[in-house]
């Protein structure tokens, strides 16, 4: 018997995401919407997304770089008192699909109004490597495409998988007046 591959082909993709959309929420859950350019956008947009470099740990020059939780938060989300909202996982995906996937997660929870994700990136090979996604993820967050989204970030508790996974604080969406 053969193992059938993990991952999908760009046609499945699609497929998937057009069905996705027509889904209905659970009683008592609100719907997300989920904006068109999440599926156009690819790591070639940006540049950070390609780099294996490790985010530089130098002080945000700009407000709207994602910067670390604060201590208060960051042990309210490792004690379950903050509700962590929506949770996605990276293992196993390539940095493209791994972006994509990633970009339309945090788009679709800011839209929605949550604050408190969980994103596993894994902790990379056992062979002693550094995975590629643990060291991407945060560079990524710090682009200009996701500005808009992540207020901060910081690596999760231990039983939240560590340094394999990102608490990520999304902004507060904007009303109209």
């Amino acid at each position: 018997m053969s193992r059938r591959p993990d991952r999908l082909n760009e046609e499945d993709r699609v497929l998937w995401n057009l069905v996705a959309r027509t889904a209905k929420p659970l009683k008592g859950k609100a719907v997300i919407e989920v904006p068109e350019v999440a599926a156009t956008v690819t790591p070639e947009q940006a540049p950070a997304a390609r780099s294996a470099a490790p985010a530089s740990p130098a002080k945000p020059k700009t407000q709207h770089v994602a910067r670390a939780l604060d201590e208060p938060t960051l042990d309210k989300l490792s004690k379950g008192r903050l509700p962590i909202e929506g949770r996605v996982d990276l293992h196993g995906m390539t940095q493209e699909e791994a972006y994509s996937l990633l970009f339309s997660f945090l788009s679709r929870a800011h839209a929605g109004g949550i604050r408190y994700v969980l994103v596993i990136t894994g902790k990379g090979s056992s062979s002693g490597g550094d995975g590629v996604l643990r060291r991407a993820v945060p560079a990524w967050l710090s682009t200009p495409l996701f500005r808009p989204l992540v207020s901060s970030h910081d690596h999760a508790a231990r039983h939240h998988g560590g340094s394999g996974a990102l608490y990520i604080r999304l902004r507060r969406t904007r009303t109209s007046p």
